[in-house]
């Protein structure tokens, strides 16, 4: 089987590309600064609607406004395109964000993020960064038909069980469909 070099080199590079922007929203979810600054170089720009400028400025400013009006969140990324130009990529990455205020409400948003990331000294990251907000919604809480409580909980830091390494669990075992 002949490799094609130039296409495993563009999988290689689109995957880098991606990491970065899996990073950005791990690290908006934990509040963790360091692993939101690693999705930028420190001279790019974010222009995120009611905020714009530098990823340092950015990363304060998200951390402040989602501990003021929410409890948990969470920030997906879907579609995703990249279009390669040497040292420069072009991406358009759809997004939705689910966060709950403390009464239990969710507030939704979905939109895109529409990137140039630069590759400088072997590192994929965002250059520049427009957000663009397309929908945004208010769920009220409803009767999960479930106890949320019997899951383990996240944190907004790096006590997080995410950041556990090795993972290692240590609740003991049990079927509470089976103790009732």
């Amino acid at each position: 089987m002949d490799v094609d070099l130039a296409a495993l080199r563009d999988l290689l590079e689109k995957e880098a590309i991606r990491e970065a922007s899996l990073r950005y929203t791990r690290g908006i979810d934990r509040h963790d600064r360091e692993l939101m600054l690693a999705a930028y170089h420190p001279d790019a720009k974010d222009d995120h609607g009611a905020f714009i400028g530098s990823p340092e400025d950015f990363v304060e400013y998200a951390n402040r406004v989602h501990s003021a009006h929410w409890v948990s969140h969470q920030h997906y990324i879907t579609n995703q395109v990249i279009d390669l130009d040497g040292d420069t990529a072009h991406c358009e990455s759809y997004f939705v964000a689910v966060l709950k205020r403390a009464d239990g409400t969710c507030d939704m948003v979905g939109g895109r993020y529409v990137d140039r990331f630069a590759k400088r000294d072997g590192r994929w990251a965002v250059a520049d960064r427009a957000c663009l907000v397309e929908w945004n919604a208010e769920v009220s809480p409803g009767q999960a038909n479930f106890d949320a409580s019997i899951f383990l909980q996240g944190t907004q830091d790096r006590t997080d069980i995410s950041y556990h390494r090795p993972l290692k669990l240590d609740r003991p075992p049990r079927d509470l469909t089976r103790e009732s």
